[in-house]
């Protein structure tokens, strides 16, 4: 299933803030559209991490992800999630870091219940 409209979300865990945006893109350069649109936007974001799935000219799937140097692999993740609900398109979660260090598990928690807030709004959980 594609994703049709842009839906967003933001989460607060311990103090810092997750900005999510589920996003219909046809290609990396798409997503990374919406990524320089995200660091205009939030200045203070440490770290914008992304998903696409999406397909080639042959029609295979294409699968991509970033860290953006965050720990936890939070790119995967949201990748999970695309997969999870057979998506099309991109989810974006940026975040901007409170000064709580959440560790590794915490901040793959914290970008999958962003991700999924997203994914809520849009309708689609």
């Amino acid at each position: 299933m594609r994703v049709e409209k842009v839906a967003e979300a933001k989460v607060t865990v311990e103090r810092s803030r997750f900005f999510a945006v589920l996003h219909p893109a046809a290609s990396v350069e798409d997503v990374e559209a919406v990524v320089r649109r995200q660091k205009g936007e939030l200045r203070k974001a440490n770290h914008h991490c992304w998903a696409f799935r999406g397909r080639d000219t042959a029609g295979a799937v294409l699968e991509r992800s970033k860290d953006d140097g965050e720990v936890g692999h939070p790119g995967r993740v949201l990748l999970e999630l695309l997969r999870k609900h057979d998506l099309e398109g991109s989810l974006v979660v940026s975040r901007v870091f409170g000064g709580v260090k959440l560790g590794v598990g915490g901040v793959s928690r914290a970008f999958r219940e962003a991700g999924e807030a997203a994914l809520e709004a849009a309708g689609i959980v």
